[in-house]
């Protein structure tokens, strides 16, 4: 029997911490269920684009994508600290956490800034299994990452938002039941700050599919099941909209310090995925005659790393301390995903490299994590824009855009 996250205990005095023993517990319990998903199933869900719905199905009966709702509606009741682990270990597996992790990330919205009736109205099921929350709408196409340029808009109309636009790269889409959804509900113009007037929904896709909403696949690199949604006239009732209207920028910031957090760690998993697996091969490859694990050219880049990957675990570490403790952590949470995207990019093309020929054959699962990691370059947030924020907020330099 698989161990459940409702079983992790918490330290006396403080519901929310666990102990590094527990920690431990958790990551080899996380191992042991990837463990049960070969190498292979990996393989076809990506060579046939299909979503792991087993893979899935068993993380959420085990507790693990409710870990940080409370236990009052059902989940574990961890900290963002163990999310941490969880998703970290799933990508060490080899396998692909892509494919669940916004039930997680999205908590950091869902739980500070929903009401208590859509808290008891939602969480429980989401706990059980019942509701997926998986999909993220906020990216559009004219927009990109100018978050504050959105053209989605939500008009309130007696007891309902009206909803038209369109967003794109919202992934999981098809495989969600809810979407916390970024619109605008009061016209750019009519503010004082651009990062006003625009506020966060939770929508009930079941009942907007075919009714104003339409969700179009679309094929990429990777098998991501990712996706563009337009809305037409879609009726959202008001009881969905999250907290207050016009506010809803600050909220979905919650959201993005905890993704990038968790994206920080499922980056130092494929990280350690890829030092471990190169590690393995040149200790066993011979050429000329001696194993090519003896060569400082092939040893360097993988100590070199193995040291970049241990860095970036430092960083996401601090980041979702200062999260799950409450404290500011916008500088932490982007520096954390920045270092450890960079590590696991770094130690996936060491990795290939170390494999030569072989790292581009599919049996080796080399080139699939390869393609996968290489996206954390881009997402959640790009690189250039981490930069220029830890430029402006931090170094107090000039505004580059």
């Amino acid at each position: 029997m698989l161990f459940h996250a409702a079983a992790v205990p918490r330290r006396t005095g403080d519901p929310m911490s666990v102990r590094e023993h527990d920690l431990r517990e958790i990551r080899e319990a996380v191992a042991k269920l990837c463990a049960t998903f070969p190498m292979e199933y990996w393989r076809e869900t990506d060579r046939e684009r299909r979503y792991p719905t087993e893979f899935v199905r068993a993380l959420t009966e085990a507790g693990w994508l409710s870990c940080l709702i409370p236990e009052a509606y059902g989940g574990a009741g961890l900290p963002l600290t163990a999310a941490a682990a969880i998703l970290e270990e799933i990508q060490k597996s080899g396998a692909n956490g892509a494919a669940c992790h916004a039930q997680i990330y999205t908590m950091g919205t869902v739980l500070r800034h929903c009401s208590e009736a859509q808290k008891k109205k939602y969480l429980p099921k989401i706990a059980k299994g019942d509701l997926r929350l998986q999909a993220f709408g906020i990216t559009e196409p004219s927009a990109g990452s100018d978050t504050s340029s959105i053209r989605t808009t939500a008009v309130h109309k007696s007891d309902r938002y009206v909803i038209n636009g369109q967003k794109v790269w919202t992934s999981r889409a098809e495989h969600s039941d809810l979407m916390l959804l970024f619109a605008r509900t009061t016209p750019r113009e009519q503010v004082q700050k651009k990062t006003d007037g625009m506020s966060v929904f939770l929508v009930d896709m079941r009942a907007a599919l075919g009714h104003g909403l339409t969700i179009r696949p679309i094929r990429t690199m990777i098998n991501h099941a990712t996706t563009e949604v337009f809305f037409d006239n879609l009726e959202v009732p008001a009881e969905n909209l999250v907290g207050e209207e016009g506010k809803g920028f600050r909220y979905i910031l919650d959201g993005m310090n905890a993704e990038r957090i968790l994206i920080g760690a499922e980056c130092v998993g494929d990280a350690r995925w890829f030092i471990e697996k190169a590690t393995a091969y040149a200790n066993e490859r011979k050429v000329f005659g001696r194993l090519i694990g003896q060569n400082q050219g092939v040893q360097f880049p993988i100590a070199r790393a193995y040291m970049a990957t241990e860095a970036a675990a430092l960083m996401v570490a601090r980041a979702a301390q200062l999260d799950e403790s409450g404290k500011p952590c916008g500088p932490e949470s982007n520096m954390a995903k920045q270092l450890a995207a960079e590590a696991s990019w770094q130690a996936g093309d060491m990795c290939l490299q170390t494999h030569g020929g072989f790292g581009f054959a599919e049996e080796y699962d080399v080139e699939r994590k390869f393609r996968e990691t290489r996206l954390y370059q881009i997402a959640p947030i790009s690189t250039n824009l981490v930069l220029c924020y830890l430029a402006e907020h931090v170094l107090q330099l000039p505004r580059s855009y």
